[in-house]
């Protein structure tokens, strides 16, 4: 079974964003804007490669979908903070709208003989338990008898934390969530021609099977001024990390405050726009 991954990081998709512009142009100089650049970094370098990186189950592809012009210091940048981790492609793309993209990057991946697949989305501000993986395939093979007569199921991991990074720590909020993008995966039966980007997330469970798993935190969701979802999801009741959080997040999630710092000290926003 081919388990793949995905995010599109500043990929300057037709729709797809709640700010919309007129032209190709427009988007670009939006998103490649230094300090939007800066925060998109941080959380990616702070939470989503550490977490992936640390993955007991390093069986994966993880598929980075930019576009064709991002500016070379950044795509130099991207090059290097996942240099050692090899699950990672970074994928220049074309401007199409953001499913059909993403989707056709996964069609790629599997190739012509599209074996059976695990696939996963996560934002580039997001992070997954360092056991996502081998918790989700534990859950596909556990399935396997039910999945001969629907065998397109989703197994989402509902425990997790909203987080907001700070140039030190994170405030966390622990949260139940129902089929966020992050801490959720789908199995595909070997010849599909459908990919976990021709469901919308929060409407998987009305298409297919699906199994909650509510046990351990399995996701940070970030919240942050940038966060395209920025209006509906507010950073609200978000406390300074307990000790006993600080260690249970670094276990789980391989995310240190130590490494935050590091991050944040090479990567600074200017003062408003974090």
């Amino acid at each position: 079974m081919r388990v793949i991954g995905l995010c599109r990081f500043s990929y300057p998709a037709v729709g797809g964003f709640r700010r919309m512009h007129d032209t190709l142009e427009e988007r670009e100089a939006y998103l490649y804007d230094d300090a939007r650049m800066a925060i998109r970094f941080r959380h990616f370098e702070a939470l989503t490669l550490p977490s992936l990186r640390a993955q007991t189950n390093p069986d994966f592809t993880f598929l980075v979908i930019i576009g064709e012009r991002m500016p070379k210091k950044w795509l130099d940048r991207l090059h290097d903070v996942t240099t050692g981790l090899p699950q990672v492609r970074i994928t220049p793309t074309p401007p199409l709208k953001h499913r059909l993209a993403l989707s056709l990057a996964i069609q790629k991946e599997l190739g012509d003989e599209r074996p059976e697949s695990l696939q996963f989305r996560l934002d580039d501000d997001d992070a997954v338990a360092v056991d996502f993986l081998q918790q989700a395939l534990f859950a596909v093979r556990r399935t396997g008898r039910f999945r001969r007569e629907s065998p397109r199921m989703a197994f989402e991991f509902n425990n997790g934390f909203s987080v907001q990074m700070t140039d030190e720590t994170l405030l966390v909020k622990p949260e139940f969530s129902g089929f966020l993008s992050c801490g959720l995966a789908v199995v595909f039966p070997a010849g599909d021609d459908k990919t976990i980007m021709n469901f919308g997330h929060h409407k998987l469970h009305l298409s297919m099977p699906a199994v909650i798993q509510p046990s351990l935190p399995m996701y940070l969701r970030s919240k942050h001024d940038d966060n395209d979802s920025g209006r509906k999801f507010q950073p609200k009741g978000l406390e300074p990390m307990t000790d006993t959080q600080k260690a249970m997040i670094e276990d789980r999630f391989n995310v240190s405050e130590a490494h935050i710092a590091s991050v944040c000290a090479d990567l600074p926003v200017p003062p408003g726009q974090g």
